[in-house]
């Protein structure tokens, strides 16, 4: 995952990333929902003017599963 990332928690896969201003993070929002829709999977997102905050859990199974891990890897190429 991004930037400033923490260990996994029981409620998903924590990940942050700080960009120059909201614009960029408007664009990497978009960049991770293209990879989240491709992959069938998608985060909890929260953007805080500059900053992105993601957290990955798969809902129906109430916690992480391997689904987290590879879109996390495929976010993290991405930032």
């Amino acid at each position: 995952m991004p930037e400033g990332s923490s260990g996994p928690t029981r409620s998903g896969l924590p990940g942050r990333l700080s960009v120059a201003n909201f614009k960029q993070a408007v664009f990497f929002v978009n960049t991770v929902a293209g990879l989240a829709e491709k992959a069938g999977h998608h985060p909890d997102i929260r953007v805080a003017y500059n900053r992105v905050t993601l957290t990955l859990p798969t809902h129906d199974a109430g916690g992480l599963t391997c689904k987290d891990f590879k879109l996390a890897k495929r976010i993290e190429a991405a930032a």
